[in-house]
């Protein structure tokens, strides 16, 4: 068997990766061997894939969780071309898990043949390898000012053959214009490989919904086949939707008489914040994104998250009063942690002359360091310890470097080697590391230290929370949500048997491409 589907979406967000990773989750409970893939994906929340030559490269966290929902080890080929935007204007091009180039609209036709045949080559080779290769589309199918040069939604489906169900979110309300309209706005070509629909997050009653799903067979041809409905608990692993000021997750009840409080500074150019998540699933832990001081002040815990541009968003800090918020709360001697880009922000100097280019800045100062940015890139993935004993885990994507530090600065970790990483200076914390809270250990201690510095006597750690299987418990819940709100039977024979001969052209239709 070599079956494939294109998941593509009325919008982003709509939710196609998580429907990506449900139909994954529910093939492989089938016994079938699936794998993930998406052509391009343009998001600065990456993981660190090991590649055939043990050299680390990137891919979309997305790609990686789908994988982890087929059984599998990420691989570059998921995801075999990645844009990280560093401006509104500019993305550094990652191309089987190695930065290459930088694009910008002016250069991306003359990159995009490279980019579609590396694509191509590499799902290729992946439907030799699987039974099943899931496709995800990227935005939208219908941006028609794209669709000459597309390789990533219509494009790859008739380059590879693929059908194609398109998902909208009814919880942004039109659903049934949308999915219309993305139909009605392919050329016919596409349209003969769109075979249905799914509608995500629908709260209420579903009799109300079928008028409208009827219809919109009606007038299409085309069926929907199925309707999931909104679950809280789908956060875990999120790619570019975190919203400004939103709660992660549910937290659950304090297994002491306290809350711990964490403010998270939602960065312009924010890079894996889901490094976040796990301080989320704690029981008392509230974690929230912010771009407002005055939620800095009332913060337990601040956090500084990683960024694709670290320069521009330093700037940013001071621009919009958060600066001087994470230096108060830093001088009331509150807790303060800073990841990647964010701890390169707590330096005293910035020496930038790749990414930003703009020589010497300086930063916030609450780092005896400096940090040099080199135009080789470090990818990989890392263990070591924290306190001495602790074992932790993570993954380092950063151009930055420590190329200065005071003598005796304590480090707040330490690879495998014994020689240390990042640094700790009171209650100012700062890591290179990515990922490192997911070791459940070191995340307790972590949190235990933070709420006696901020004063949360009564906060208490829970001593079995596992992160590993709260996001294995997101996972299978995505496969739940597929068996039993799709109709998976003709889920399958599209997969197996491609786009049922006959459907319908829904004018007007773009012309041909």
């Amino acid at each position: 068997m070599s079956g494939g589907l294109l998941v593509a979406g009325t919008t982003s967000d709509a939710g196609k990766s998580a429907l990506t990773a449900g139909i994954c989750r529910w093939l492989r409970r089938r016994g079938v061997s699936v794998a993930p893939f998406k052509a391009q994906n343009m998001s600065n929340n990456s993981a660190v894939v090991v590649g055939p030559d043990g050299r680390g490269g990137e891919i979309g966290r997305a790609q990686a969780m789908q994988a982890a929902a087929c059984g599998l080890a990420p691989d570059l080929r998921f995801n075999p071309v990645l844009l990280k935007p560093g401006s509104d204007h500019a993305s550094q091009v990652v191309l089987l898990g190695e930065a290459v180039d930088t694009v910008t609209a002016g250069n991306y036709r003359e990159l995009r043949p490279r980019l579609a045949g590396t694509a191509y080559a590499a799902l290729a080779e992946l439907r030799a390898e699987y039974d099943v290769v899931i496709c995800e589309g990227a935005g939208s199918p219908a941006e028609i000012n794209l669709r000459a040069g597309d390789y990533v939604n219509m494009g790859l489906a008739r380059h590879a053959g693929l059908p194609a169900i398109v998902v909208g979110d009814i919880d942004r309300g039109g659903v049934f214009a949308s999915m219309f309209g993305t139909v009605a706005l392919l050329d016919p070509a596409d349209q003969a490989l769109v075979a249905g629909f799914v509608i995500n997050k629908f709260r209420g009653d579903l009799g109300l919904l079928r008028p409208g799903l009827d219809m919109l067979h009606r007038v299409t041809g085309r069926p929907t086949l199925g309707v999931l409905p909104w679950a809280l608990d789908l956060w875990l692993d999120a790619e570019d939707s975190l919203a400004y000021g939103r709660v992660l997750g549910r937290p659950a009840a304090p297994r002491g008489t306290e809350w711990l409080d964490v403010a998270v500074v939602r960065l312009p150019r924010i890079s894996n914040a889901t490094d976040v998540e796990a301080l989320a699933t704690e029981p008392g832990v509230r974690v929230r994104l912010t771009i407002e001081p005055a939620e800095l002040a009332a913060a337990d815990l601040v956090v500084l998250p990683g960024s694709k541009s670290t320069v521009a968003d330093l700037a940013w800090l001071r621009e919009s009063g958060l600066a001087d918020a994470v230096l108060a709360h830093a001088a009331a001697g509150k807790p303060l942690l800073s990841i990647c880009g964010g701890f390169q922000m707590l330096s005293r100097a910035v020496h930038d002359p790749v990414e930003s280019r703009q020589g010497s800045v300086p930063g916030l100062g609450l780092l005896p360091v400096e940090i040099t940015f080199d135009p080789r890139k470090t990818v990989r993935r890392v263990a070591g310890t924290a306190a001495g004993d602790v074992p932790v885990h993570g993954y380092e994507i950063h151009h930055g470097q420590v190329s200065a530090a005071d003598p005796g600065l304590p480090p707040l970790l330490r690879y495998a080697d014994g020689t240390g990483e990042g640094a700790r200076l009171g209650a100012v914390h700062g890591t290179h590391w990515h990922g490192a809270f997911e070791s459940d250990a070191f995340r307790r201690r972590f949190l235990s230290e933070v709420a006696a510095l901020a004063g949360r006597t009564g906060f208490k750690v829970a001593p079995d929370t596992s992160f590993a299987a709260a996001r294995e418990r997101t996972l299978d819940l995505l496969g739940d949500l597929v068996e039993e709100h799709l109709d998976t039977d003709a889920l399958w024979r599209l997969i197996e048997s491609g786009p049922p001969a006959g459907l319908p052209f829904i004018p007007p239709g773009a012309p041909k491409a």
